[in-house]
């Protein structure tokens, strides 16, 4: 075994490396960039080194630097994690001449799967069914558009380098190849270099099911089962499972057996996965599966097959990589039970999956699995972390397993609901209402489901009027009043011995809430919600309140100040709206803890946790309160932060609503900005320009008046 690794990667998986090393007694260099610099798999690590600034291109991107660093530390190995270089053939070599391990298959297995359509090549020679479409080199947009009408609408476009997504596009009508051919090409090209593509039939009932397979440098390969990892959104997993429901003990035959074939046909060693698509339209069935393509790497969702397996893949990584024979042969690897795991992800699912960044004032996962159940948080970050525009917006993997496909839903249900994030918008919610889906939980699933459904996936009901009180308390910071000696103390609140209420303003979306709260001698709260901002500002403010909400127990003795341990709040008396101020009272005693309302204070916002959906209720300074309304209109905003890749229009033209204007790239992944409404581009932003989340990036006539971004170069 080795005595150090290097560990070429961050986030999560660094840190998943790392433990594992830790238990095989191997010691670890983890690599950083500026963004990095006090990151979770630095501080787990026992070396870190620097490798340069915050874009992966300059950091972890920079197979010379890495290698550098790894002969400098004394490391003998290389592990590349998955993404970055982790599937970059010139680099193995690169660490191979440096006299050098990679963890990791030979630089000819990853060039013989690197690219689409010669795997498919290679996968026919080898007898393992392909999915029908145009695999060749050429790639005029004439022959291409020629070869999709061959094949028959609806079809895809796939980039033949890289996976995730990433340069793929469906395409329903002739009229339509043309431009999403472009799009494709351009995501592929920024995202792996190579613009080439490939065209196939479009499954209508698809089911992406993969299978683990693992290899030696003795010609043993075994597979470890399949994965299903259906549930997608924009071709991107959010949710996977092992087993896959509804596998049938003849396609699981037939599919591990193609699995293992493919991996023994490119004499492979280490772990990786083959990836097929399934025809479920008639149900799953033997002669209905095609090779899409192998990832010559750990996958992300590795956990689900280590949960149902008990093998540590990244073991078995560490000792076929340094000349181990496989642990363990085909007949002793065993399916127990049933496994999910979770994307929690820093993304905005209302608006179409769109990443987001921000700091996480706020993190709590669930202290332990459901009974019957076990579960484990693969995470790379803490409390205070930022998610940056520079990588990949994970925040962490919820990873459950139960003695059974339901166990393990249930599992999972009530691990998404007891999660807390606060500080950046995240897509726990939509988790939680894909699990508790009807068809998701019946395992009727393919990789349209979400989309079918995103509408009511992604629907979050409004704040109750529980909620709304909540919040307004804990803006207010009444409840958070430091412990003190001071007998006086237990008067906050009170002027001359007479209640003083607290004015508290809040914005949830675009509505506007007026709060007042008054504080009692006894620590008690009552919390009236006023009608909205223009209506509360003509009232007294020490105008007579009706108690609404109570929060708190009196102060027993007076001096001290004890747990708060029983809640009372309003429920509505009438479906009005959630903002309107009539109220019933409910309490909740000492160990009701699961119904009661959990909050978390962060810089100019207070989140409040529902299950699984985190209200975030803005709370304005009121030294500083800008107008905001007439940017609304005459304006649109970049909803992440980004690079202006391309501008379809220009100054005085004349759009209409729905137009595209120009397409914004972040994380690699391109938004196109169309116009909300028929104008007269005033201003528009210029190719190349990097903004932030928030930035002008169209004007329309009605308004010019600052300088719009323009490109660094």
């Amino acid at each position: 075994m080795f005595a150090k690794i290097l560990i070429a990667n961050r986030g999560e998986i660094a840190c998943r490396v790392i433990r594992t090393a830790r238990k095989l007694g191997v010691r670890t260099v983890a690599v950083y960039s500026d963004a990095d610099a006090h990151a979770m798999h630095v501080e787990l690590a026992d070396e870190a080194m620097h490798i340069g600034a915050s874009p992966a291109g300059e950091s972890y991107l920079r197979g010379d630097k890495i290698i550098a660093v790894a002969r400098a530390t004394g490391a003998e190995a290389i592990h590349p994690g998955y993404g970055f270089l982790s599937e970059n053939p010139d680099f193995v070599d690169q660490v191979v001449a440096s006299r050098l391990i990679f963890i990791g298959p030979s630089a000819a297995s990853i060039r013989a799967m690197g690219l689409k359509d010669a795997a498919k090549h290679l996968m026919e020679k080898a007898g393992v069914p392909v999915v029908p479409g145009y695999h060749g080199e050429a790639q005029e947009i004439v022959l291409l558009a020629s070869k999709a009408r061959e094949i028959g609408y609806p079809v895809l476009i796939k980039a033949r380098a890289g996976g995730g997504g990433k340069g793929m596009r469906r395409v329903e009508h002739p009229n339509d190849f043309s431009e999403a051919l472009s799009g494709a090409r351009r995501e592929a090209k920024a995202a792996f270099g190579d613009d080439h593509v490939l065209v196939e039939k479009y499954i209508e009932k698809p089911r992406h099911i993969e299978c683990q397979v693992f290899g030696d440098n003795f010609g043993n390969a075994v597979h470890l089962f399949e994965r299903d990892c259906s549930a997608q959104r924009r071709h991107q997993k959010v949710i996977e499972e092992a087993p896959a429901p509804g596998m049938t003990p003849e396609l699981r035959e037939a599919m591990t057996e193609a699995a293992v074939k493919a991996a023994k046909a490119i004499a492979y060693s280490g772990a990786g996965t083959i990836e097929f698509i399934v025809d479920a339209s008639q149900g799953l069935q033997a002669d209905r599966f095609w090779f899409m393509e192998m990832n010559t790497r750990l996958q992300v969702e590795h956990p689900v097959t280590e949960m149902v397996t008990g093998i540590d893949l990244v073991e078995w990584q560490l000792r076929v990589a340094a000349g181990e024979r496989l642990p363990k042969t085909q007949n002793e690897i065993e399916l127990s039970g049933h496994a999910f795991e979770a994307r929690i992800y820093a993304e905005d699912a209302a608006r179409g999956f769109l990443p987001a960044t921000g700091t996480l004032h706020h993190l709590k996962f669930p202290k332990a699995a459901p009974e019957g159940a076990t579960m484990r948080i693969e995470t790379g970050v803490r409390a205070g972390d930022a998610i940056s525009p520079f990588y990949d917006p994970m925040i962490a993997k919820l990873v459950v397993h139960g003695k059974d496909r339901q166990a393990a839903l249930d599992a999972l249900g009530a691990a998404l609901s007891q999660t807390e994030i606060a500080g950046s918008t995240v897509n726990t919610a939509f988790l939680a209402a894909l699990a508790a889906d009807a068809d998701f939980a019946a395992g009727d699933i393919d990789t349209g489901l979400i989309g079918r459904h995103q509408q009511a996936l992604t629907a979050v009901p409004p704040p109750s009027r529980e909620i709304i009180a909540t919040a307004a308390l804990a803006a207010s910071g009444a409840d958070h009043l430091p412990p003190s000696e001071d007998p006086w103390s237990s008067l906050a609140g009170y002027a001359h011995f007479h209640p003083m209420a607290r004015r508290t303003r809040l914005r949830h979306d675009e509505e506007e809430i007026v709060a007042r709260v008054l504080v009692g001698p006894d620590r008690r709260f009552e919390v009236t919600l006023d009608e909205p901002a223009d209506a509360a500002q003509s009232r007294e403010p020490d105008a007579a309140l009706d108690p609404d909400v109570f929060l708190g127990e009196p102060l027993v003795p007076p001096v001290l100040r004890p747990p708060m341990t029983d809640w009372e709040w309003g429920t509505p008396a009438s479906p009005q709206s959630p903002l309107a101020p009539s109220f019933t009272g409910r309490r909740f005693r000492q160990g009701d803890e699961g119904q009661r309302p959990r909050t978390a204070r962060w810089p100019g916002h207070v989140t409040v946790f529902e299950g699984a959906i985190g209200y975030i209720f803005a709370v304005p300074d009121p030294l500083v309160r800008a107008d905001e309304a007439a940017a609304a209109f005459d304006s649109l905003r970049a909803p992440m932060p980004g690079l202006v890749k391309l501008v379809r229009v220009a100054t005085g033209d004349v759009v209409i609503k729905g137009q595209p204007l120009l397409v914004l790239e972040a994380m690699k992944m391109e938004h196109t900005i169309s116009a909300t409404h028929d104008g007269v581009i005033a201003e528009i932003a210029a190719e190349g320009a990097q903004v932030t989340d928030g930035t002008v990036l169209v004007r329309f006539a009605e308004e010019a008046h600052t300088a719009m971004p323009v490109s660094a170069g």
